[in-house]
């Protein structure tokens, strides 16, 4: 039986200083920088908003947050923009982000002679592609999938850039190559739901 999909708001931490520099993180815990704090508080008050514009409450639904400190910070920001009491942010291993291996901690321009494509540049095989010491997209799936298992309703969720692409993979059925190339928000909150996700931009009005 094929794995049905609850209605999801999706958050990617905020920006670090790796990511301004365009250096791969995966599972190394960085923290957020001024922009990406800055940018965790729209996100809050964006889902504040889109909620009541939709006769939400926030405790319709289950929040899940990878363990990382920028996505617990994130996360914690997020909820700052609500006044009443919220159900229990749950931290998720397997939400935290695909690991790049040795190549953390390296810049995307360094590796894209041949050790690793960047975005933008990936065939459909990067999917499956494993750096050494790290994980693939197909890999981290699968936890993805093991946790959308466990869920019993609809969700919020903060974690990572990859998590989201891999989200759109599974639930939108991406083909491999859009999902590894797309490029996922760090100011925006992305609402899962039938099948199909609108991207929010934070800062602009949604009232319609």
């Amino acid at each position: 039986m094929s794995l049905v999909w609850p209605e999801l708001y999706f958050i990617r931490h905020g920006q670090t200083d790796w990511n301004a520099e365009g250096r791969y993180q995966g599972s190394k815990d960085i923290p957020l920088n001024g922009i990406g704090r800055a940018q965790a508080d729209l996100n809050g008050t964006l889902l504040r908003h889109l909620l009541d514009r939709d006769g939400r409450a926030p405790t319709d639904f289950t929040w899940h947050v990878s363990p990382l400190g920028r996505t617990m910070e994130t996360m914690q920001r997020v909820r700052s923009a609500f006044d009443a009491p919220l159900p229990e942010a749950v931290p998720d291993k397997r939400l935290v982000e695909v690991s790049f291996g040795v190549y953390e901690g390296r810049l995307h321009t360094e590796l894209t002679a041949g050790e690793m494509a960047i975005a933008g540049e990936r065939t459909a095989e990067f999917w499956t592609f494993r750096p050494p010491s790290g994980e693939s997209y197909e890999d981290v799936a699968r936890r993805v999938t093991g946790f959308a298992e466990t869920l019993t309703g609809p969700a919020i969720i903060v974690a990572h850039g990859g998590i989201l692409r891999i989200l759109r993979r599974l639930i939108e059925d991406f083909p491999a190559e859009r999902a590894v190339n797309w490029f996922p928000p760090q100011d925006s909150v992305v609402h899962f739901i039938n099948g199909q996700s609108v991207v929010y931009p934070a800062g602009e009005s949604w009232d319609d």
